[in-house]
């Protein structure tokens, strides 16, 4: 199934991933840092949603709150809930 999250306070606005038997595929991010997010969408193609969570959770970029990938966490999190 195809997830869609607007993201808060980074650079990308939106990101969008598919969530297919507990795994992370497909992950596109709308704006932000491309080169980055090109590689951080390739290293977790097929990964075990929990497993990203656990690693993508609580990173920050520079000074902000949060970063791309935390967004990405919250919104597998969120995902995940409604499973």
């Amino acid at each position: 199934m195809t997830y869609k999250r607007r993201n808060s306070g980074t650079c990308s606005t939106q990101v969008q991933f598919d969530l297919e038997s507990g795994k992370i595929y497909n992950v596109i991010f709308t704006g932000g840092c491309s080169g980055n997010l090109k590689a951080i969408s390739s290293l977790l193609e097929g990964m075990e949603a929990a497993e990203a969570v656990n690693k993508l959770k609580g990173l920050r970029c520079g000074f902000k709150s949060t970063s791309c990938p935390d967004q990405l966490s919250r919104a597998i999190e969120e995902a995940l809930e409604t499973l």
